[in-house]
């Protein structure tokens, strides 16, 4: 049985989870406090998970009825991510882990969203493809075995999650930007406006989406403030359409340049129901299954630490206490 919390960003996370099952998965959300900002804050961010970390996970333990004596391992993210949001999740797991003599494993934040396919429902099993696109990080993933992953392409600048929020941002729509964003799109035209799918031809697997930014700036900029508000739907769905399409292309070139005989796909961009849309048939064009996890799994969460923590070898008391984040 394993206590997991995660705290990398803006959501203080704790779950319980044995043998893939998710017994308890408790995510306090910061959005509303970070929104009048356009954005998160460091420091605010600190200071909530300061606030919420032992309301999280004892909520966690409540919903699941498990109790500390049920417990063999404590997982915590100890990166990447914020340095000061991931020193209270840390601390606070070195604590709780000592206070009970519990063995800790320390978790790198993108394994847990590879892992998160590893959970039920129906679990996906190595080797696969997996493509993370979140508010930090957009990368191809190989995975092999459970352990691990290897690191295929990148984002050369923006994460997918960025841009989409700093979309938002310049359409005067709130934070975080992706939810609000495809709303919008709903109603708009994707091919009203000439937006560039960045590196779609470029011939390796990274990826770039600062570009794609500027670009919707100026098209910004060309519009009047009536003709922004207006078109702001179509300049919303022109955007989407163009993440969505990079992301997209730099998957179809994965898939030709490695037998991959699944995909997966991880982060809060995962929950994107374009993206997803666009994933699921391309995998049927290449008779392949793909793994979507339920959104509340895509973006961030405790569950997917505990289950890469499960593939990973415990450290006992006290030799954990020494441990600093990994930013």
């Amino acid at each position: 049985m394993i206590l997991a919390i995660e705290t990398s960003c803006d959501d203080t996370c704790a779950a319980v989870v044995e043998d893939g099952r998710i017994q308890a998965n408790v995510v306090s959300s910061q959005a509303a406090s970070h929104a009048r900002f356009g954005g998160i804050v460091p420091e605010v961010a600190s200071r909530h998970h300061l606030e919420l970390i032992n309301p999280v996970v004892d909520a966690a333990l409540a919903e699941s009825g498990v109790t500390w004596s049920d417990l063999d391992v404590i997982a915590v993210t100890r990166g990447p991510g914020l340095v000061g949001a991931l020193l209270v999740g840390v601390s606070s797991a070195k604590a709780l882990a000592a206070a009970k003599r519990l063995p800790m494993v320390g978790v790198d934040h993108l394994h847990g969203h590879v892992a998160a396919s590893f959970l039920d429902p129906d679990p996906l099993e190595p080797p696969f493809l997996c493509l993370i696109a979140s508010g930090g990080h957009t990368l191809l993933a190989g995975v092999n075995d459970h352990q691990g992953f290897e690191r295929l392409g990148q984002t050369l600048d923006d994460a997918a999650g960025e841009a989409l929020d700093k979309g938002a941002r310049l359409l005067g729509l709130g934070y975080p930007g992706g939810p609000a964003i495809e709303e919008l799109a709903k109603s708009g035209d994707p091919g009203s406006f000439e937006l560039p799918v960045a590196m779609a031809r470029e011939p390796g697997l990274d990826f770039s989406f600062s570009g794609l930014k500027t670009a919707l700036l100026y098209a910004v900029r060309e519009l009047s403030d009536g003709a922004v508000k207006a078109r702001r739907a179509d300049l919303a769905a022109s955007f989407q359409a163009a993440v969505v399409g990079q992301l997209l292309a730099k998957l179809r070139r994965a898939l030709d340049s490695g037998a991959w005989p699944a995909v997966a796909l991880g982060g809060g961009v995962a929950a994107n129901g374009p993206f997803r849309d666009g994933a699921s048939r391309l995998c049927a064009e290449y008779r392949i299954p793909l793994k979507l996890v339920p959104r509340e799994l895509c973006t961030d969460n405790a569950a997917m630490i505990a289950a890469a923590a499960a593939h990973l070898d415990p450290v006992p008391y006290p030799s954990y206490l020494d441990w600093d984040v990994q930013a």
